[in-house]
């Protein structure tokens, strides 16, 4: 998260009486992330996220908070947008489109063990599940052809070695594409960006402190896309050693393993989990090399590091995620 719009204490407290939410009691712009501006803010009634949009249109929003709404609607833990009286989702501030949303319980886990990945996957499998009977539609923005379209933009920044890599990394993901089990994968609508700060969990005061999911947030990288690049994503950041982005098998296997309880994966999914973890990393990189030498201003901003995606590529390509690995 990050701040590009300011918005003042009279400015919230008026949108906030307007939505209903009660009377605005404090508020102050979050930092990281980098895709749009948010403030928590907290009125007499509850705590909230107020977010305005600076990138998705007004008339892509319906789409990722309407998917919020609905697997809310379904038991999974989402932030549910405020609607005003006509049940409108998407309002205006400052001109921009903004939402705002319940303000999760708990904290994320930054340095997470094999049962919080566990919690992680059964609830992504919920999620996908839940998400079968979601009647509108919106393409994942971030997918290959976006792929395709900012490569050659982020190459003249690179060094030779890595633009060889993108080169051929990009090579191999539009043919995998072409494949006729890749367009057989399930597929439904995906968060695409699960990371360990998208989620929050809440812990026992107990001698145990077992952990909790508390909830799924900023589904606003959500789009139609194929289950397995979800998962992989996930797997990606959740069960990988920081330093190295090399694959923790503990971890691998209890997020695998509490996925398939709830959802078995086809077996064009065990075939294409190695390429899909590929991609997963591919995506990650060149987002994060595009926002790195292609920055907006922004207050609080606070760029990742793309040679950590790199380091995750690597790692895919030349010890390749399977099935069979996680099983053994």
């Amino acid at each position: 998260m990050a701040v590009y719009t300011e918005v003042s204490f009279d400015e919230a407290k008026e949108f906030l009486h307007y939505l209903q939410l009660g009377s605005l009691e404090s508020m102050a712009g979050c930092s990281g992330g980098i895709e749009n501006t948010n403030y928590f803010v907290t009125t007499d009634q509850a705590a909230y996220v107020l977010t305005l949009f600076e990138r998705l249109s007004f008339e892509q929003l319906p789409f990722y908070l309407r998917l919020m709404k609905h697997l809310a609607h379904h038991g999974v833990p989402v932030p549910d947008p405020a609607t005003n009286r006509d049940g409108d989702v998407v309002h205006m501030l400052n001109g921009k489109p903004t939402a705002v949303v319940n303000r999760l319980r708990g904290k994320s886990e930054l340095a997470p063990t094999a049962p919080h990945c566990a919690l992680v996957g059964n609830m992504l499998a919920r999620m996908h599940l839940a998400g079968r009977d979601f009647g509108m539609q919106q393409p994942n923005l971030r997918a290959l052809d976006w792929w395709n379209e900012t490569v050659p933009v982020v190459l003249p920044f690179v060094p030779a070695d890595q633009a060889a890599l993108l080169q051929s990394e990009l090579a191999y993901q539009n043919h995998v594409a072409t494949l006729s089990a890749c367009g057989a994968l399930p597929r439904g609508p995906i968060h695409g960006d699960l990371f360990r700060d998208n989620v929050m969990f809440e812990t026992t005061a107990d001698a145990l402190a077992t952990p909790s999911l508390s909830g799924f947030f900023d589904f606003y990288f959500a789009g139609v896309d194929t289950w397995l690049f979800d998962i992989a994503v996930s797997l990606n950041d959740w069960c990988i050693d920081l330093t190295t982005g090399s694959t923790d098998l503990e971890r691998t296997r209890a997020f695998m393993v509490a996925y398939e309880a709830v959802r078995p994966l086809e077996a064009q999914e065990r075939t294409l989990l190695p390429a899909m973890a590929r991609a997963g990393a591919l995506r990650f990189w060149l987002s994060r090399l595009w926002d790195l030498h292609l920055p907006r201003e922004a207050n609080l901003l606070q760029a990742h590091d793309p040679d950590h995606f790199l380091r995750v590529l690597r790692q895919r390509i030349l010890h390749p995620l399977t099935i069979s690995q996680i099983t053994a």
